[in-house]
């Protein structure tokens, strides 16, 4: 069960990544189609915004997460039960050791950070300090290790490059034609249904776009549920840790919407509750301690 789980996670991100390619070629054309009365010009335009913008994304993705959250980095004096579990977990999943940081916030909450494991580090607040015990903090700690071993930061920076990259492409797209600068002579040659689906591609692609990176984010938490379990052999740290957390109605008050699907769980408890489960950066909490439960 707990290999089949992973691997069938792999397999869903894998055809959600394409899905996502797919959607920013898609913006392309259709731009290219309805400014410049041609299918390729559009997709190339968009393919060196993203040579340009994603390097940018990675190279400063980690450090920002770091600086927004008030995370401080720590050494073995400062919390050796905290050190010694990464340090452990660390060698369990064959990766270089994470740097350690401690967010000081009552809300019990972790994350993870780094686009390769050479540069990862997880970071733990306070509360989660506060209420978990060692068995229970491993389980948390081997989450995030996981994510780190499974290169999700990466991959979530990428999609939320990708977003920004359609949602850049599109708004471009809508202002012209907003204000008149679309294509002019040869109009008679267009297929109006072709229009019409390139300029609902242009307004919509941004929504999209952002299902498609809530569902990436969405399938990793349950990779990583299922690899901490690989890491730890224990199922039950992670399922009474997750259960703890999920009590606590307290946000996270450093947090912001766009780290926020790095959080072991949703930082914005409040803000969830309002929200439908399909526009959350996070499975149910509920969903994840069944699958949990069922390894």
């Amino acid at each position: 069960m707990l290999y089949q789980q992973i691997n069938q996670n792999k397999r869903k991100t894998v055809m959600l990544v394409v899905l996502f390619s797919v959607l920013v070629l898609v913006v392309g054309w259709a731009i290219g189609y309805l400014f410049n009365n041609d299918w390729v010009s559009g997709i190339v335009i968009t393919l060196i915004v993203l040579a340009i913008y994603i390097p940018i994304t990675l190279k400063t993705a980690g450090s920002q997460v770091l600086n927004m959250s008030g995370s401080k980095e720590i050494q073995r004096e400062d919390h050796p039960q905290l050190f010694g579990v990464v340090e452990e977990l660390s060698l369990a999943a064959r990766i270089p050791m994470p740097k350690v940081y401690i967010v000081n916030d009552p809300a019990p909450n972790a994350f993870a950070t780094g686009i390769k494991p050479e540069k990862g580090a997880v970071a733990f607040t306070t509360g989660l300090l506060d209420r978990l015990n060692r068995e229970e903090l491993s389980g948390v700690a081997a989450h995030e290790i996981a994510h780190i071993r499974n290169y999700d930061i990466r991959l979530m920076t990428i999609s939320v490059a990708l977003v920004g990259v359609i949602v850049l492409v599109a708004n471009i797209g809508s202002r012209m034609m907003l204000f008149g600068g679309g294509r002019r002579g040869g109009n008679n040659k267009n297929n109006p249904i072709v229009m019409i689906l390139a300029i609902l591609l242009v307004i919509l692609a941004p929504l999209a776009a952002q299902f498609v990176k809530l569902a990436v984010s969405r399938n990793r938490e349950y990779l990583a549920d299922a690899s901490a379990v690989e890491l730890t052999r224990n199922p039950k740290g992670l399922i009474n840790a997750l259960t703890k957390i999920s009590q606590d109605p307290n946000d996270v008050k450093d947090a912001k919407e766009a780290t926020a699907s790095m959080y072991i769980s949703n930082p914005f408890k409040k803000k969830r509750k309002k929200k439908s489960a399909m526009w959350s950066t996070h499975p149910p909490m509920e969903s994840r301690i069944e699958q949990l439960q069922n390894m």
